[in-house]
């Protein structure tokens, strides 16, 4: 490329190769151009590192040189070295940052790519010795900005523009310069050509080539990398006046549709696979379908193969890598709606230059129009990143490339030979590297070319950025050489029967990136210790003439496995000559061939082909989806392709035929088929018939919540419940009655049924209430969906009901959640079956997200692909199943343990048991072999016809055709005879279950046809049964096993059939599982083996992987030890495991040598369990067909041994031998092919004495052992002996065992550095891709949540997956409120977890709708007078004011929580008192409450959980009043009892002002609103409503708007101060009162008595104010209404008096609205002559008797209407804390004042478990610990060195007098008699002690005291009304007892005095008591005297 001339139009990709001499001078760096050449050194693991700035070049440089001087031609593995200490120390270097979405960052990256030539970390170029540096002039001096210069003449040569660039050090400022129009954009922003050419304006001069070098001339001081896209903004134009100026900003970004169409997305991990976006396939089939135009281009049809909907014509190839298009001819590609739009293929001359990428692409994302997508599951099933299937928006002018080859093409063509396939068994593989790449023409339907590591690169090259937004140096990328590089370093350290895996290759690129920059990367990490020193700048990095020598020297030490070919002009010649090599055999050993082109003048070009046969079939393969893999298969099928795999089979049997084999034997053994195996079957029902032993151990598990299940239903609960308790009101539980549910499964007919039997079971449609007791499967149906044709019908049905019923809650609950997440707007689809996308058509529509009352659970094992970056599902409402261990410690005591993935890995790692997870070695080397016998055909057809051979050779040589032996493998032998003895060993046929899984249901179809076949020639058929599991049918079995089962089962059903796995519990058989995922189908406990060895292990992801691997989870009995059970598997159920079928002979390790063979080096290559070797299977045991329960075999020479030595020693000869012998494994690998293809029967004859005694044994023992090794056995071992004959039982106490393709199995059992398997890091989804190829690492330590976190960040959904669309710019509203997400492993018990969350959640709605209301009957009943006198009539309405002031005042206490208090006596009662002391027993006062559990009716009151649609403006929630606004406003009045001025405060909503007055000017409050005693309105109460409330902010009932029907009303909620904020936030609509800060400690009589004098002087400011408008005083509404705040429902009795006799009535109780009541009640004629109105507390057992009588006057309690005016002089004590209503009912009663109670109405009060008298604790003032305090402590002797208590002074007298009063009364206790004189004052004393009340007021009205002597007298607090007359005038029993309280000691003695109490009283210095509280408490004092 020329320096000063505008770029030729160079080829795409080309990069001209940059590098910067030691001076600081750019210079084209020479390339040494030789021939092709290998040169050889060994080289450890992959590593990379810009080598710049890193230690690696230096060790690197110095290994190189150190193996040149020396004779040893493998030096030291420094790389694996650096490597491997890299990813330990780097591993907290893993934070994530992402590098997608920063403007600046796509600016710089598009720089890079413009550039030809890598990157460069950008150091300032020294400027030169004397030249300026100011900012804003050029190096010559000269000024340079806009604002200097704008009036100057410039020169412009023609095809420059002016243009101005931005100084980051002058932000105000442009500078000027002339730059070379073609290297700037056009108006769309593209057209640019990649470079600089420009001048300065300033000194004039010209031909700066690099940007680079013209921004030091200009001194723009840059830190970051110079690039003409950041630092060129704007045009500059000339104005009218000739000046110039800044013009419009130049268009770096290109047009609209080349936007950010791709997301951004990586490499993935997954193999090769195209995309479901496309619908494509690279040229995969060996014969491609009939092209549909014939007279099409060769090369377009390699992309036609096997696909229906795109034509021939259409394929196309990836010819547009990130908009650079080829300049060769070009052809339209068709869009991908092939469907919809005709494909075009045209021809377009291109006569511009090469387009520049444009910026709109994110660096992570591979271009939009690469189509390929291919995905490199290298080693993994690795999976695809694309972008997936954006193209059909791209206009077709975006698709152009040529038609001839799959891959951008240019220069000169190569040719691919003919018949390439036929000589070389495998079609290579090719990826594009760096640069450009040839066109290939000829046979190019044998060649696959891929654009997945040139995509991998590129991601790699934009590691760097994201770290660029910390700060402004520019970190700088890996270099292409050092790519290349470490890619060869990767490939060679390989092993030959591994794939390259994109994943590891994309890691090792990160690493070792990360480790060159670590300094800088911790300039912005700063938490990171310094683990490297600082990294020595001055190495030199790899330049490209280096590198194909060092790629040869690396290559040279892996026995040619990668071969290396350099070329010199272009990659043509090396593939040219890659392909002669291949046709003449000279590549037999080589798996890999990189191709390097380093030629002199421009950057690398590469390229690496998969020539090895295994890796090339895989990756080819791994590029089909999974609908063009079943449509591969098909076609194979289907046109016959596989007979010749038939034919070769037959070939190898020494007798002919199989077939003839099978025949012969079926003909000779048809007379006399009652031979030992048959006779078996028959055991069971014979018997069973004759009445003796039958197995006893069979149980299939009905329906039963374990733990787990219940805290999961529990953890579901809460957060349903913290939805509905959220301010976001997305969910209003308390509006629901009930529940309904739809559970939606995939259409798998055992999955539904199974769903059927669980919910059939549960009994949970009963518990709901959903049916009736007879419950038919029909009516079951209802509730179960299946996804498929017919759901639609089924769900509209739920979505009608769910509109119809809102009342009811709907519970859609999506199991198996991931199975179909297709989005239904997807149209690339039009071939698919109806059902895809139908979970999106139903569960996303609108009805379903709209429905308030609709909740979505989707249930699932695999959550990752709902958890993207735009999932429905917020993080909060996920619900993970929990650990069953925490610190060790087992949190659910469960009977069983789960045996998931985790722990098969585990145990398979660990060495200490038989592995769990194996592979077969012998069946993977047949494969091998037959697959470059047959490279043709797919792999998969390969391995089921092996595995098919396997079996049907295995059931062969079990019935004695020993021949058959040899062409089967040890592992499916085993399988075999187990499972055909396995029915043998229990009395009632119980026997294992094989699950043989073969995913493609035509090759599953094959493989039942001949297994079948084969069982019915061997007469086998009633021996065991072969069941196909097709997921679109149920199971058929045979008529004699169904008979079986039912026989088990005891089911007397005729027509009973198994419809579901689990009910096969018990049946010997081989279940072909067929299908392309398992769809949730569960296993039953006799499951022995899960074989896997035919999944697709091509192109698993995550999701996939695990899935598969679920099958197998299980529960294991926990009653004994896991890891000793699977030992035990070895000794009891697999004696043929313990020995080997390696080539060479060998023992069983011996006790001397175990200490060698645990050495930890070995232990680590024993990780690979190969179980055809490593197995300890013995020779012998390929014809040893001895069931499971024999004895173990041991070798010849040892037969005497004891059997305590067997099993004292089998767990150290088991690790033993697996060390030994998987080194012979891998010796051996190489024959072992030849050994399976080949009669072997050498190696075998030798043993043959074994296995022929080990048969007699077999079949002469009946016991598992014999009786003489049993009774030598240990006693700690003996629960191995004693195991049940039925191998059934024994598997339900083992974990299945599991046979995996060795390409799964590496996967699984590799782990990462935190001991992650590998697996977990795959991506997790087809329909996903990582949002970022630069992201963390997955850690082990990860939590479930903190994964979902991580998915949710890295991953993005591709276009078909349903999420797509759900995007809102990461904005918290496209999660969906009632959505769920519950996820858990496989088979652990979910669908019982969500039934019984239905069954808890519909419990709770019900319990919602239901409170506990105090049920209990009135106390104190018998010593009401008993008078036949009876006041008004039963149905009187209102009470009659005359009548009523004759009824006399009952002083009893009759309200149940008054059980504890002290009698009030009357002279009336005294004659009842003593029966009252009998009946009363002393334990019932302290029992718990009484409460009944009702339901709410519509007119209940409710706490802050409540939301309905009608309250939301009464609550606050309207939006026309916004939350909090409201206003605080002090109200002041004076009271001369506290002798000070009280000042409230009110909170007033804005929404509530209208019931205050406010003054004018200042809008101070005046007063609150008051009716008048004449208004009448239905719809106002006129009472205001004062509810005191504290500790009960969310408990509380305050919403009254139920309860009020509705009405208008005045509700104030009476708050102490430190209260007021919690209360305010909990109900921003109601008025508070908020009482002074002094009472902060008071009890309720305090807020009683400020409400009143409030209330009074409110009605007095109110008067005044109404005066003046006309209105009398005494026409002002007197009344308040004072209520508790745990009132919930009021009721009314309703009379029926149509009996013949007046006496003759019927009532009923029903509930009523409180608004009712209260009109009731202020609708009373002259209702302002009562003094208190109250009403009865509801009981169920009132009786008749108690309400005859409506009105009583009495007291009344929790909710009064309280007239202020009359009882004006009469207070509540505001020191009170209990019992303060009946003292101010006594005061009120005293002053001559009327109560009235009406028993027609009643208030429920609910029991709250919270707060009010609750909140005060009493504890010691001294120390902080709350220790409990008796009561007795309460009161101490004065000036004592008492614990002073922290607690008001009144709190602790009054609680003292209720438990202790007996210690200053002794005459008192339980004399009701004479009860004690309390003056003025109610105290409770206590049950036992009776109190006689009177008032020392003059007028007021007292109980007559003549004739009665009382036993105590009580002053409490005494006012200047008692006087010493007054006490003269009562009589007191001899030795009666005194105790006058006081406010202090001063008091105390002024009290006695003027009492003249020492006339009758004796005191004693000692009496004297106080309250225990310290002096600044303000303590009480008492004094004690007795009666002379």
């Amino acid at each position: 490329m020329a320096i000063n001339c505008p770029l030729p139009y160079c080829t795409i990709g080309a990069y001209v190769l940059l590098k910067r001499s030691a001076k600081g001078n750019i210079f084209l760096q020479r390339c040494k151009s030789t021939k092709s050449r290998k040169t050889e050194i060994a080289m450890g693991n992959s590593y990379a590192g810009q080598l710049k700035t890193t230690r690696f070049e230096e060790v690197l440089h110095n290994s190189i040189e150190a193996s040149l001087r020396s004779n040893n031609l493998v030096p030291r593995p420094i790389f694996s070295q650096l490597y491997l200490e890299a990813e330990q120390q780097l591993s907290s270097l893993e934070a994530g940052s992402r590098a997608d979405n920063e403007e600046e960052e796509e600016e710089e990256e598009e720089e890079g790519s413009e550039s030809s030539s890598p990157p460069v970390s950008y150091q300032m170029k020294p400027p030169p010795e004397g030249c300026c540096t100011t900012d804003g002039f050029c190096q010559a001096g000269k000024d340079l900005r806009l604002v200097s210069i704008s009036n100057e003449h410039i020169e412009v040569p023609a095809g420059f523009l002016l243009v101005g660039a931005k100084s980051p050090n002058l932000p105000d400022h442009l500078l000027v310069c002339a730059v070379d129009k073609r290297f700037l954009p056009d108006d769309n922003g593209r057209n640019a050509l990649l470079g600089f050419s420009g001048n300065c304006v300033g000194c004039g001069k010209k031909g700066f080539c690099y940007f680079t070098e013209f921004s030091n001339h200009i001194n723009l001081k840059l830190t970051t990398q110079p690039k003409k896209q950041k630092h060129l903004k704007y045009y500059l134009v000339r104005n009218a006046q000739g000046a110039l100026t800044k013009g419009s900003v130049i268009c770096w970004k290109g047009a609209e549709f080349r936007g950010r169409q791709s997301s951004s997305s990586t490499c993935s991990s997954t193999l090769f696979q195209l995309p479901e976006s496309s619908g494509l396939s690279g040229s995969t089939s060996s014969e491609p379908l009939p092209a549909p135009n014939p007279s099409a281009p060769a090369g377009t049809q390699q992309t036609a193969a096997a696909i229906d909907h795109i034509p021939s014509t259409a394929a196309f190839s990836s010819a547009v890598y990130n908009g650079k298009e080829s300049p060769k001819q070009q052809l339209v590609k068709n869009n991908l709606s092939a469907q919809t739009r005709p494909s075009v293929l045209g021809t377009l001359t291109n006569s511009g230059p090469p387009k520049k990428r444009h910026k709109g692409w994110s660096p992570e994302s591979p271009s939009s129009t690469e189509t390929w997508n291919l995905q490199l599951n290298l080693q993994a099933p690795n999976r695809i990143k694309n972008d997936g299937g954006s193209l059909s928006s791209l206009p077709h002018s975006a698709l152009v490339g040529p038609a001839s080859s799959p891959m951008v093409g240019s220069g000169e063509p190569v040719s691919v030979p003919d018949n390439l396939l036929k000589i070389c068994k495998a079609k290579p593989v090719i990826f594009k590297g760096h640069g450009n790449f040839p066109y290939l023409c000829g046979n190019i339907n044998d060649v696959i070319v891929s654009p997945l590591l040139y995509t991998c690169y590129r991601n790699s090259q934009s590691l760097s950025r994201a770290y660029e937004q910390y700060g402004a140096s520019t970190i700088q990328p890996i270099s292409e050489e050092m790519q290349l590089l470490l890619t060869v370093y990767y490939l060679v350290q390989l092993a030959s029967d591994q794939v390259p895996l994109i994943e590891d290759l994309e890691q090792i690129f990160m690493r070792s990136w990360r480790e060159s920059h670590l300094s800088e990367i911790r300039q912005y990490q700063q938490a990171i210790p310094q683990t490297f020193p600082q990294v020595p700048s001055q190495i030199a990095p790899v330049t490209s003439a280096q590198l194909p020598w060092l790629a040869g020297l690396a290559a040279s030490s892996c026995n040619d496995s990668v071969h290396i070919i350099e070329c010199s002009y272009s990659l043509a010649e090396g593939l040219s000559e890659m392909f002669k090599l291949l046709i003449e055999g000279k590549l037999i050993k080589t798996n890999y061939v990189v191709i390097i082109c380093a030629s002199r003048n421009r950057a690398i070009d590469s390229c690496i082909v998969i020539t090895g046969k295994y890796q090339a079939r895989v990756l080819s393969e791994s590029m089909l989806t999974p609908s063009d893999y079943q449509k591969e298969v098909n076609y194979q099928l289907v046109t016959g392709k596989v007979e010749t795999l038939g034919s070769f089979f037959s070939t190898l049997c020494p007798e002919g035929d199989i077939d003839l084999l099978l025949e012969k034997f079926y003909q000779e053994n048809q007379g006399h088929i009652s031979s030992s195996l048959s006779a078996s079957v028959n055991k069971p029902t014979s018997l069973n018939g004759t009445g003796t032993a039958a197995c006893t151990s069979y149980e299939i598990e009905r329906h039963q919540i374990r733990p787990f299940q219940l805290a999961v239903a529990q953890k579901l609960l809460s957060h349903i419940c913290s939805i509905a308790d959220s301010s976001t009101q997305n969910l209003d539980l308390g509006s629901f009655e009930k529940i309904d549910f739809l559970i939606c499964v995939p259409p798998s007919e055992v999955t539904y049924q199974q769903t059927l039997f669980h919910l059939w079971h549960s009994g949970i449609l009963l518990e709901l209430g959903l049916e009736k007791e007879h419950l038919t499967k029909q009516r079951v149906e209802q509730y179960v969906m299946k996804l498929d044709a017919e759901a639609q019908i089924k769900f509209k049905v739920f979505l009608q009901n769910s509109m119809q019923n809102p009342h009811t809650l709907f519970v859609l609950i999506h199991d198996h959640a991931h199975w179909d997440l297709m989005s239904a707007m997807h149209s690339l689809y039009p071939q698919t079956e109806l059902s895809t996308g139908l979970v999106d058509r139903l569960l996303n529509c609108r009805e379903v997200k709209e429905a308030p009352n609709i909740v979505t659970l989707h249930v699932t094992s695999f959550p990752y692909a709902l958890q993207t970056q735009h999932t429905h599902i917020s993080p909060y409402n996920e619900i993970h199943w929990p650990s069953s261990y925490s610190n060790g410690v087992d949190l659910y005591h469960e009977n069983k343990k789960y045996f998931g993935l985790s722990e098969f890995i585990e145990s398979t790692l660990s060495g200490h048991s038989i592995p769990l997870l194996r592979y077969d070695s012998s069946f993977e080397a047949m494969v091998m072999a037959l697959g470059k016998r047959f490279p043709r055909l797919h792999s998969a057809v390969i391995r089921t016809f092996v595995l098919i051979q396997h079996y049907s050779a295995a059931m062969m040589a079990v019935c004695g055709l020993s021949q058959m032996k040899n062409y089967t493998s040890v592992e499916t032998l085993e399988i075999t005879q187990n499972l055909i003895n396995s029915s043998r060993q229990c009395p009632s046929g119980h026997g294992l279950m094989v699950v043989l899984r073969i995913p493609c249901t035509p090759l599953a179809a094959v493989a039942y046809e001949r297994l079948y076949n084969v069982r019915e020639r061997l007469a086998l058929e009633d021996n065991f049964e072969i069941i196909l599991g097709n997921p679109n049918s149920g199971i058929t079995i045979g008529k004699h096993f169904v008979e079986q089962l039912k026989a088990w089962q005891k089911i007397e059903d005729v027509d009973w059939r198994p419809q579901t796995y689990l009910e096969l519990e018990g049946l010997p058989c081989i279940l072909i599982f067929t299908g392309m995922d398992p769809q949730g189908e569960s296993l039953p406990r006799s499951l022995r083996y899960c074989d896997l060895r035919l999944i697709n292990s091509s192109s698993l992801v995550r999701t996939t992987l695990e899935q598969e691997l679920g099958l197998a989870a299980y529960f294991v009995s926990s009653e004994i030890h896991t890891e000793k059970a699977v030992v035990n598997d070895v000794l009891e159920s697999d004696p043929e495991k313990l020995s080997s079928t390696d080539n060479e002979d060998e023992e069983v390790a011996t006790e001397g040598s175990t200490s060698e063979k645990r050495s930890p080096m070995k232990r680590e290559r024993s990780r690979s369990h190969d179980s055809a070797s490593s197995s300890l299977s013995s020779k012998a045991s390929i014809t040893a067909f001895c069931s499971e329960s024999s004895p173990p075999l041991i070798a010849a020479g040892d037969t005497a041994k004891s059997s305590h030595q067997v099993l004292s020693n089998s767990a150290e000869e088991t690790t033993n031998n697996y060390e030994r012998q998987k080194q012979k494994v891998d010796k051996g690998a190489q024959t072992t092919i030849s050994k399976h293809l080949l009669p072997v029967t050498e190696q075998l004859d030798t043993k043959q004495n074994i296995k022929s005694a080990q048969i007699s044994i077999t079949s002469s023992s009946s016991s598992p052992f014999s009786s003489s090794s049993s009774s030598s056995a240990p006693t700690h071992n003996s629960f191995i002996l004693q195991t049940s004959q039925c191998s059934m039982t024994k598997a339900s106490k083992q974990p299945p065992i599991v046979f995996l393709p060795k390409l799964v199995y590496d996967i699984i059992t590799s782990t990462d550095s935190s001991g992650l398997p590998k697996s977990s890091s795959l991506l997790p989804y087809h329909s996903v891709m990582w949002a970022s190829s630069f992201r963390p690492l997955m850690s082990k330590m990860m939590t479930c949540t903190e994964q979902s976190l991580y998915y949710r960040q890295w991953t993005v959904p591709k276009p078909i997956h349903m999420d797509y669309n759900n995007r809102n710019e990461g904005r918290m509203d496209t999660f969906h409120p009632r959505r769920l997400l519950l996820s858990g492993p496989p088979q652990i018990g979910k669908t019982g977890a969500y039934l019984q969350f239905l069954s808890i959640l519909s419990r709770m709605l019900i319990r919602l709708t239901e409170v506990d209301v105090y049920d209990e009957e009135e106390i104190n009943i018998n010593i009401k007078e008993e008078s036949n006198q009876y006041y008004h009539q039963p149905g009187d309405m209102w009470p009659d004011l005359e009548t009523f002031k004759k009824m006399p005042f009952d002083y009893t206490i009759h309200d149940p929580k008054y059980e504890d208090a002290s009698l009030i006596c009357s002279k009336l009662q005294t004659i009842n008192s003593e029966e009252r002391s009998m009946s009363r027993r002393q334990e019932d006062m302290y029992t718990r409450r009484q409460t009944t559990r009702m339901r709410l009716s519509k007119y209940a009151a409710y706490n802050t959980y409540h939301h309905c649609e009608q309250c939301h403006q009464y609550m606050g929630f309207n939006p026309r009043y916004q939350l909090y606004e409201s206003t605080l406003h002090a109200f002041a009045f004076s009271y001369s009892m506290l002798g000070e001025e009280i000042q409230l405060h009110f909170i007033i909503p804005k929404s509530k002002e209208h019931h205050f007055v406010f003054s004018q000017p200042g809008r101070q409050l005046e007063s609150m609103r008051l009716p008048l005693v004449t208004d009448k309105s239905e719809d106002y109460i006129k009472s205001p409503t004062f509810t005191p409330t504290t500790g009960r902010h969310e408990h509380g009932l305050f919403n009254l708007y139920h309860a009020m029907d509705g009405a208008s009303h005045l509700h104030v909620l009476v708050v102490k101060e430190y209260e007021m904020a919690i209360y305010k936030k909990y109900w921003p609509n109601h008025i508070m009162l908020v009482l002074p800060s002094i009472f902060n400690s008071a009890g309720v009589g305090a807020a009683h008595f400020l409400i009143k004098e409030l209330s009074y002087h409110n009605l007095e400011l109110e008067r005044n104010r109404q005066e003046e408008l006309g209105i009398k005083p005494q026409d002002i509404w007197p009344f308040i209404v004072i209520s508790d705040d745990s009132c919930v429902m009021w009721n009314s009795v309703e009379f029926d008096c149509s009996g013949d006799r007046k006496s003759d009535y019927m009532w009923t109780e029903r509930n009523v609205s409180l608004k009712q009541i209260l009109q009731h009640i202020e609708a009373t004629p002259n209702v302002t002559h009562y003094a208190l109105i109250g009403m009865r507390k509801w009981s169920s057992k009132t009786n008749s008797a108690e309400i005859k009588e409506p009105f009583s006057c009495c007291h009344v309690h929790d909710f009064i209407m309280l007239n202020v005016d009359l009882t004006q002089n009469v207070q509540y004590n505001q020191n009170r804390f209990t019992c303060d209503d009946v003292d101010f009912n006594l005061r009120v009663h005293s002053a001559g004042l009327l109560i009235c109670r009406f028993n027609h109405f009643s208030v429920m009060k609910k029991q709250i478990a919270v707060g009010g008298q609750r909140s005060f604790h009493i504890k010691s003032k001294v120390s902080d610990t709350p220790v409990s305090v008796s009561p007795a402590q309460y009161i101490c002797a004065p000036d004592s060195k008492h614990t002073f208590l922290a607690a008001p002074a009144q709190l602790l007298l009054e609680k003292y007098l209720q438990y202790h009063s007996h210690r200053f009364f002794p005459l008192s206790l339980k004399n009701y008699s004479h009860p004690v004189l309390s003056v003025d004052c109610y105290l409770n004393l206590g049950p036992q002690i009776a109190v006689c009340y009177v008032s020392s007021r003059p007028h007021s009205l007292n109980i007559s005291s003549s004739g009665l002597t009382f036993s105590g007298l009580l002053l409490y607090l005494c006012d200047s009304f008692v006087v010493a007359s007054f006490l003269k005038k009562f009589h007191f029993l001899k030795g009666a007892t005194l105790c006058v309280i006081c406010q202090d000691r001063n008091s105390l003695r002024q009290t006695v005095v003027r009492l003249e109490l020492e006339d009758e009283w004796q005191f004693r210095l000692r009496d004297e008591f106080q309250t225990a509280n310290a002096k600044e408490d303000r303590p009480l004092f008492l004094l004690t005297g007795r009666h002379i």
